[in-house]
């Protein structure tokens, strides 16, 4: 059975999503120039869900009711594998922008469709190129567009969470924006890093309870620290009870103070 779905996958489904791929980014490129907020969304959702349908990728989406429509959010999500991305674009149902590598603007067609959709491209290579990145996200914010961050910044070698970076509890924090944790739960076993074989399988994206943005932007590092550890916290929660395993009041011990102590790690020494 293995066998012939991998001949299905390289024969059959990539050839079609390759098509489709050049597609959606030609309409998206087009497309944007009058609207990216429509075109830099919608034609994207569709092509994330052909990639999940063609390739049996079930996804299922948990709390959906938790998110207003009409409200700008900063989500956050681990980052388990490649198909988180087509998970959240195809089913979150929620219009936004990705907070995503500088690099994958060098995808030919792909990269250029992102730039065109408004996408905001994260450039680590000075601090003046990470200022302007938080300008670029702070502007779209501003407009009332949500955010989609990873950050753990790149994908799990092992499907375990890394330490989360601050910058996206930042800005929910200067701009008063909810801030949505969001775990994903089975990427890791569909495509894991620097694999080229996709297994079919199911992937479970939780919604969980926003945490209000707060509106003072010189909220202090130990409590945004703390902010920090209660979204990992929750993520960490949600993978342990998909993977059906008891929780108990000292895990939940265990847990915050190890996201405590990772934020403590980040901390700049004297």
């Amino acid at each position: 059975m293995k066998i012939l779905f991998r001949i299905y996958q390289y024969c059959i489904a990539f050839p079609i999503l390759i098509i489709l791929t050049i597609i959606t980014a030609l309409l998206t490129i087009v497309g944007s120039l009058f609207s990216h907020q429509w075109w830099g969304y919608y034609p994207p959702r569709l092509w994330a869900r052909c990639w999940c349908w063609l390739l049996f990728i079930d996804v299922e989406v948990k709390n959906r009711e938790l998110i207003d429509p009409n409200q700008a959010y900063v989500f956050i999500a681990n980052h388990q594998g490649a198909f988180d991305i087509f998970t959240i674009y195809g089913f979150l149902n929620h219009n936004f922008k990705w907070l995503m590598k500088k690099s994958l603007q060098n995808i030919p067609l792909v990269g250029w469709a992102c730039m065109a959709a408004g996408h905001v491209l994260v450039d680590r290579s000075s601090p003046s190129a990470i200022a302007k990145t938080m300008n670029t996200a702070r502007e779209r914010l501003t407009r009332g567009m949500s955010l989609v961050i990873f950050p753990e910044g790149s994908r799990s070698n092992d499907g375990k969470i890394k330490p989360f970076k601050r910058g996206a509890f930042k800005l929910a924090i200067d701009f008063d924006r909810p801030l949505v944790p969001i775990s994903i739960d089975g990427s890791y076993k569909v495509l894991r890093k620097k694999s080229l074989g996709i297994n079919p399988g199911k992937v479970i994206l939780t919604i969980h309870q926003r945490g209000d943005g707060g509106p003072d932007p010189s909220v202090e590092p130990f409590q945004l620290d703390g902010v920090v550890a209660i979204a990992g916290l929750n993520i960490h929660i949600a993978l342990l009870e998909g993977e059906q395993k008891s929780i108990t009041y000292g895990h939940i011990l265990l847990l915050l103070l190890s996201e405590c102590h990772k934020g403590w790690e980040q901390q700049p020494t004297n």
